[in-house]
């Protein structure tokens, strides 16, 4: 029975799998972003985020168990170093994949699979939307009292000169 073991082989054996996982996390710690198929991405994504929790908490004993599965010791400083440091408060979601569209030789799903904290562009636009946000109470407020009847003096108005140019027809 095979109950449990779900998740995409990609096509490779698993020493192949394993390498390309390895290769692929320590290309993601050192660019932040590296573009690659949707099936890959979504694979790498449970593959990487668990060391990222790992890289939160600074020991040994998490950098062995890291590096046993990189072997890549720039990747595992920048991976404990800088990207430990910007997601130190956030509880999980590490990664984000965004759909760049169809491959031309083969037409498979493209994506870009980057670090939410290194993507600048986006950290830029959800600043400003926090700032605007208010409060809005259930209770209605005198500004909702006051466009009612204005609502509803410029309805009649609208249906009359609806129905003259009906007339005029």
């Amino acid at each position: 029975m095979r109950h449990g073991k779900k998740f995409n082989h990609l096509g490779r054996t698993a020493s192949h799998r394993k390498a390309m996982l390895s290769n692929m996390a320590s290309s993601l710690f050192l660019h932040k972003r590296i573009s690659t198929t949707l099936a890959k991405a979504k694979e790498l994504r449970k593959y990487v985020e668990p060391f990222i929790t790992r890289a939160k908490e600074d020991t040994t004993h998490n950098r062995r168990v890291v590096f046993s599965y990189l072997q890549n010791k720039e990747a595992i400083k920048e991976l404990f170093g800088t990207v430990a440091d910007k997601v130190a408060s956030r509880p999980g979601g590490y990664t984000r994949i965004i759909k760049t569209g169809l491959r031309l030789g083969d037409n498979a799903e493209m994506c870009i699979i980057e670090l939410v904290d290194f993507n600048e562009l986006m950290l830029q636009d959800a600043k400003p939307a926090k700032k605007s946000t208010r409060r809005r109470s259930r209770r209605s407020s005198g500004k909702a009292e006051d466009s009612a009847p204005a609502a509803a003096v410029d309805a009649p108005a609208a249906e009359g000169e609806g129905s003259e140019e009906k007339k005029s027809e």
